[in-house]
C-alpha cells in the first residue's frame, strides 16, 4: 500500500514529537522529586523522627548538585539527536543558568508533557471503547444495555481528541526549542565574545598564511631566478674580458647585456628584501633594522632595545610589521619629508609589547588620511591588532609610533 508523502511526513514529524515529549517526561520531573526526597529527609533530621535520615539525606542532596550539569547534558542529546537542534556545552560554571532550567523552567514543562502523554492515553482508550466493549464476555452486555451509544460518544470524543494531538505535541516542541535556546543556548554577548575570538583566530591565521607565503616566493626568486640572473651576469663579464677581439659593435652589446644583467640582480634583490628579507629570519630584527638604516639615503640614527632576557623572540609577523613600516617609513622621509637631514629609529620591547618609533627633523605636514602610504601602513600595523599614531604638525618634527603586540 503506498502511503502518500504528506501523510507519511505528517506520522513521522508526529512520532519524532512524541518521543522528544517522552524522553522530557523523566528529565524534567527527576529534579524536583529529588528535592522533595531531600526536604523529606531534611525534615526526617530535624525533628528526629527518621534516624537514617543523617545517613540518607547527603544522597538526594549529591543528586541535586550533580543534576544540574548532568541533566543538561542529557536535555542537550534529546535537543540533537530528536530535533536537530545542537545546543552549546555550557560550562559548570554556567551554574544559574543550568539549575534554572533543570529546577524551575524544566518541572513545568514536565507537566505539560506528562498532561499531553495523559491526555493521548486517554484518547486512545476512550477511541478503542468499542473494541473493549466487544471484548467483554456477552452476559456483561446483556446486563448493560444501551452500551452502544455511551460507548459511541467516547470514541467520538476519543478521535477527536486524538486529532488534536499533533497540534498540541508540535506547538509543545516548539515552546520547548524557544526555552532551549533562550535558557541553555548560548546568550547574545557570549555569541558576539565568541564571533570576535573566532575573526581574531581566522586573522591570525591569514597574517600568518600571507607571510607564509612571502618567505616562500623570496625564497623562489632568491634561489632560481637571482641564480640565474647572477650565472647571467658572470657568462657576460667573462665574455667581455676574454673575447677581445669582437668588433666593436658586438663589444657594445656583451657590455650593455652585462650592465642590465647587474641592474636587473640589484632590482630583483630590492624586490627580495621588499617581500621578505632572509636576514629578518636568520639574525634577527636588530640586524634587519640595521641593514636599512645602512642603506638609507640620509643620516639614520638607530636604537634597539630587546632585553636579552626574553624566553623568546616576537612573532614572526609582528617582526615582519616592525621591519617594514621602518622600512616604508624611512622611504617617506627621503622622498616627501622636506628639509630632513636625518632620521631617529628607536626600537622597544616593555613585556609584552613592541614599540616602534621613528622621527624626522623635517617640515612636518605630513597627512595620513591623504597619503596611500601612510595608510597602508595603518592597515598593516592594524593586521597584528597593532595601534598606529602620527605626530606632523606643521614646522616639523614628524613622529610616528607604532605599538605591536608580543604575547609572552
Amino acid at each position: 500500500m503506498n502511503i502518500p508523502p504528506r501523510l507519511r511526513r505528517a506520522v513521522v514529524r508526529l512520532r519524532r514529537d512524541v518521543l522528544f515529549i517522552a524522553a522530557g517526561v523523566p528529565l524534567h520531573l527527576a529534579p524536583p522529586l529529588l528535592f522533595f526526597w531531600a526536604l523529606t529527609q531534611l525534615a526526617g533530621l530535624l525533628d528526629g523522627s527518621s534516624d537514617a535520615a543523617p545517613f540518607v539525606l547527603p544522597a538526594p542532596m549529591t543528586l541535586l548538585v550533580i543534576a544540574g550539569y548532568g541533566f543538561t547534558e542529557a536535555q542537550r542529546w534529546r535537543f540533537r539527536a530528536l530535533c536537530g537542534v545542537d545546543l552549546p556545552r555550557l560550562r559548570f560554571g554556567r551554574t544559574k543558568r543550568q539549575f534554572g532550567y533543570n529546577w524551575l523552567v524544566g518541572p513545568l514543562l514536565g507537566v505539560l508533557e506528562f498532561l499531553l502523554l495523559a491526555l493521548v492515553l486517554v484518547a486512545l482508550t476512550a477511541a478503542l471503547v468499542l473494541v473493549w466493549v466487544w471484548a467483554a464476555p456477552w452476559e456483561w452486555r446483556l446486563a448493560h444495555r444501551g452500551f452502544t451509544t455511551t460507548a459511541s460518544y467516547l470514541t467520538v470524543l476519543g478521535l477527536l481528541a486524538l486529532t488534536a494531538v499533533p497540534t498540541l505535541a508540535a506547538g509543545l516542541v516548539r515552546l520547548e526549542n524557544l526555552v532551549g535556546r533562550a535558557v541553555l543556548g548560548v546568550s547574545r554577548s557570549d555569541e558576539l565574545a565568541q564571533r570576535v575570538e573566532d575573526l581574531t583566530e581566522s586573522r591570525a591565521g591569514a597574517v600568518d598564511a600571507a607571510d607564509a607565503e612571502r618567505r616562500r616566493i623570496e625564497r623562489d626568486l632568491h634561489d632560481g631566478a637571482q641564480q640565474r640572473l647572477v650565472s647571467l651576469a658572470l657568462n657576460l663579464g667573462l665574455a667581455k674580458a676574454t673575447l677581445t677581439d669582437l668588433p666593436p659593435e658586438a663589444q657594445e652589446v656583451i657590455d650593455a647585456a652585462h650592465r642590465e644583467a647587474k641592474d636587473a640582480i640589484e632590482e630583483l634583490n630590492n624586490l627580495v628584501r621588499g617581500l621578505h628579507p632572509a636576514v629578518l629570519d636568520e639574525l634577527g630584527l636588530d640586524a634587519a633594522l640595521s641593514g636599512l638604516a645602512a642603506r638609507a639615503p640620509l643620516p639614520v640614527r638607530l636604537r634597539v632595545d630587546l632585553p636579552a632576557d626574553l624566553p623568546q623572540r616576537a612573532a614572526p609577523a609582528v617582526e615582519a610589521v616592525a621591519y617594514f613600516v621602518v622600512s616604508e617609513a624611512l622611504t617617506n622621509i627621503a622622498k616627501h619629508a622636506r628639509e630632513a637631514t636625518r632620521a631617529d629609529v628607536t626600537v622597544t620591547r616593555l613585556g609584552g609589547i613592541l614599540r616602534v618609533v621613528i622621527a624626522d627633523d623635517g617640515v612636518g605636514g605630513a597627512d595620513p588620511s591623504k597619503g596611500s602610504g601612510l595608510r597602508g601602513l595603518a592597515q598593516r600595523v592594524g593586521s597584528v591588532d597593532g595601534t598606529f599614531r602620527m605626530s606632523s604638525p606643521v614646522g616639523g618634527p614628524t613622529m610616528m609610533s607604532v605599538e605591536l603586540p608580543c604575547p609572552m
